[in-house]
C-alpha cells in the first residue's frame, strides 16, 4: 500500500508513510480510512514521512488533499504537522503545502530528516500542552 499509518495514542501521533508512485486518489483513499478508524483520536499531530516517495505532486493536487483535510475536520483535527521531505522537488512541493493546508493545521514544518521532524513535532507537543494548561 502505497500509504499507511500507524497511530500512536499515547502520544497523540499519527505517522504516515508514502512509499513509491503515490496517487492523490490513494490520498483521498488514507483520509476516508482514517475517518472511519475507530481507533483514531479527536486530536492529532502528523508526522508524514515522504522520503520513499517517487512522485511529484502538483499544486491543485495539493489543493485537492487541503480541502480533504478540511472535509474530514469534524472527526479528526490535527494539530502540528511535521513533513519530511529528502528530494528537492518534493521539498518545495511541500513547502507549497504548508502554505495551502495552513487553516487544517496549528503549525505545519517541512524538513529534510526524521531526526529533525521528530525534535520539532516533540517541541510543538510541549508548547501546546503549556498553552492548554488551565490558568497557564
Amino acid at each position: 500500500m502505497p500509504v499507511r499509518y500507524e497511530i500512536d495514542q499515547t502520544q497523540g501521533i499519527i505517522r504516515t508513510q508514502c512509499v513509491g508512485n503515490v496517487t492523490l486518489d490513494e490520498v483521498i483513499n488514507h483520509f476516508e480510512v482514517l475517518e472511519r478508524d475507530s481507533k483514531c483520536p479527536d486530536h492529532l499531530d502528523v508526522l508524514l514521512d515522504l522520503r520513499e516517495t517517487t512522485s511529484q505532486p502538483n499544486a491543485d493536487q495539493l489543493k485537492a488533499v487541503s480541502r480533504e483535510i478540511g472535509r474530514i475536520r469534524k472527526s479528526v483535527r490535527f494539530d502540528a504537522c511535521a513533513i519530511v521531505a529528502s528530494r528537492d522537488a518534493l521539498f518545495g512541493m511541500a513547502r507549497m503545502f504548508e502554505v495551502l493546508a495552513e487553516d487544517g493545521f496549528k503549525a505545519t514544518r517541512v524538513f529534510r530528516t526524521l531526526d529533525e521532524a521528530e525534535k520539532w513535532l516533540d517541541s510543538q507537543r510541549g508548547s501546546s500542552a503549556e498553552t492548554k494548561r488551565p490558568g497557564g
